[in-house]
């Protein structure tokens, strides 16, 4: 059983309330996100054309990705601008990077424009540096959104520490509030050095979506919904202009639920 719970706490005058639905457990939950995927990128289309995702990496976001591969609906795939929120420094090919992950599970298997997918460069790249690679995305980023306005989804997992892409709690990565891509080293997991959105880049998002599922993460999910301060719980600061939307397991939803029953 699925269970919708509108939360109306500000977060900043700018920004809406976030939506959380709790789902059964984390097939469920990838069937509801991976809907909800589509359904943003086909309305987009329907509107403008085009559409652009940024992607994550995780288990909940692959699983996403997956439901996607047997339910693409009506997305046109040739108009479709993928990008991705963070990736791992480490060689082309290598298992941990986010890029093979998504390719594995939708990418290759349908028929995108390769010129409209845009890796974050790999350590073995033309880049020699994480500081070089930021660079270099960030003006990518730029010239992207510069000629097609925002994002039309931002897709975010979350760490049990609250951290979405490569920005963690107390990091000079979330505190950013001006470039759009940094690099990222000695993060708390390995691998140790990344590259990065950070939330200014999430904020030129029309819809963000929160993917996340376990018990381990529930504590940050409620600290975050409820209006923590992004330095301390990174997904805090994750909302979108026209919707935030955290779609989770009820693992992950312990705190909240328990939270809405005392209400």
């Amino acid at each position: 059983m699925s269970e919708r719970i509108d939360v109306h706490d500000e977060l900043g005058a700018e920004f809406p309330a976030n939506t959380v639905e709790v789902h059964d457990d984390p097939d469920q939950l990838a069937d509801a996100a991976a809907e909800r995927f589509v359904d943003v990128i086909v309305a987009a289309q329907a509107e403008r054309g085009t559409a652009s995702v940024s992607l994550t990496g995780g288990s909940d976001g692959i699983r996403l990705l997956e439901c996607v591969r047997r339910d693409p609906g009506a997305i046109d795939w040739s108009q479709l601008y993928v990008y991705w929120g963070d990736e791992r420094f480490v060689p082309d090919g290598d298992a941990d990077r986010n890029e093979l992950q998504a390719r594995q599970a939708l990418l290759d298997h349908v028929p995108l424009d390769p010129a409209h997918v845009f890796p974050i460069a790999a350590s073995d790249g033309t880049y020699g540096s994480p500081e070089a690679a930021a660079a270099a995305y960030a003006q990518l980023i730029h010239t992207e959104l510069d000629e097609r306005g925002e994002f039309d989804l931002t897709v975010l997992g979350m760490g049990p520490e609250g951290h979405i892409d490569s920005l963690f709690p107390h990091s000079p990565a979330i505190r950013e509030q001006t470039d759009y891509v940094v690099a990222v080293h000695d993060c708390p997991k390995p691998p140790p050095t990344r590259v990065s959105l950070t939330l200014p880049a999430i904020h030129r998002s029309r819809h963000v979506m929160l993917v996340v599922s376990g018990v381990g993460k529930a504590a940050a999910v409620a600290a975050a919904v409820n209006g923590a301060s992004p330095d301390d719980v990174p997904s805090a600061g994750a909302v979108g202009i026209d919707s935030t939307t955290w779609v989770i397991d009820e693992a992950a939803a312990t705190d909240l639920l328990l939270d809405h029953e005392d209400d």
